[in-house]
């Protein structure tokens, strides 16, 4: 068997471990409370098909990207939260149920507005009349991989409520490895393109990466959002489907240069979003007006 389908098949069998980990602290519950929390909705919805994009594109014409780079890191912006955005939020404190709905939403909006803000991307920077069709399959990947694994963790806890108390603590500490390793390998894959490339786009696809953090967490806040739901948020808007952008450059556009805005922060995500959760937990969460 080829060893990159070794390694593909085991970060996944590893992340849908972990999707069940987290469905074993979940209830029903966590998820009819959603409907209280339409802000935090909103926020998120907002940000990601409108904020981001804008965002992006100001970064774009701030940092005067080359027309293929540009489109690369619209085509990142365009794109929904990823499953790291999970574990990241399991780990810093967030609200996990809000993260694993907004990712389903996400993921289910994505179906129409990825190709759309793809494809205004393109004819604005390139004038190349490529278009970029709608990718389903990625919504049946988010399926197979988050939403089916945390149901079966659901369903287990409220069977076994005993067992789920206990892997709580082993759980988290799975995940930490789980991402030590996605991490390990994204760099080691993606290395060679990094370096050649970072003096250039590097400086851009990271002020996009805190920029998205910081403005998912710190909006969220500012409205009044408790620090569960705003960290939630912020890991939502700030950690994209990397895998889904590259996916799309690659198969669909067949560009190799359009994946590498992506390529960066597939690895410089994984620097970022945990030292942004160490300072989340380090500071108190001061306390916020009751949210409508």
């Amino acid at each position: 068997m080829d060893s990159t389908l070794i390694v593909t098949c085991f970060l996944f069998g590893a992340l849908a471990l972990v999707m069940f980990g987290l469905g074993l602290t979940l209830r029903v519950a966590d998820f009819r409370r959603l409907l209280h929390s339409p802000k935090a909705v909103g926020i998120a919805l907002g940000l990601q098909v409108i904020g981001l994009p804008i965002l992006c594109y100001a970064i774009i014409r701030a940092f005067g990207l080359s027309p293929m780079f540009a489109i690369g890191l619209m085509l990142l912006a365009a794109s929904p939260g990823g499953i790291s955005a999970n574990l990241f939020s399991h780990l810093f404190g967030g609200n996990v149920a809000m993260n694993i709905s907004l990712t389903a939403v996400n993921t289910l909006l994505s179906i129409v507005t990825l190709p759309i803000i793809a494809n205004a991307a393109i004819a604005h920077f390139a004038q190349s009349g490529q278009v970029v069709p709608i990718q389903t399959g990625k919504l049946l990947e988010v399926i197979a991989i988050v939403l089916v694994p945390v149901g079966l963790g659901m369903a287990a806890a409220a069977r076994w409520p005993a067992f789920a108390a206990r892997m709580e603590k082993p759980m988290k500490v799975f995940s930490a490895l789980v991402l030590a390793v996605v991490s390990i390998l994204s760099i080691a894959k993606e290395w060679s393109s990094i370096a050649s490339t970072f003096a250039e786009i590097g400086p851009a696809v990271l002020v996009f990466n805190l920029a998205s953090l910081l403005s998912g967490y710190y909006l969220s806040r500012a409205a009044g959002l408790d620090k569960p739901l705003a960290t939630a948020v912020s890991y939502e808007i700030g950690i994209h489907n990397s895998t889904l952008a590259i996916f799309i450059a690659l198969s669909v556009l067949g560009s190799y240069t359009l994946a590498l805005p992506a390529a960066i922060y597939s690895v410089l995500m994984y620097i970022t979003a945990p030292l942004f959760g160490w300072l989340l937990l380090r500071r108190p969460a001061p306390a916020v007006p009751a949210q409508n």
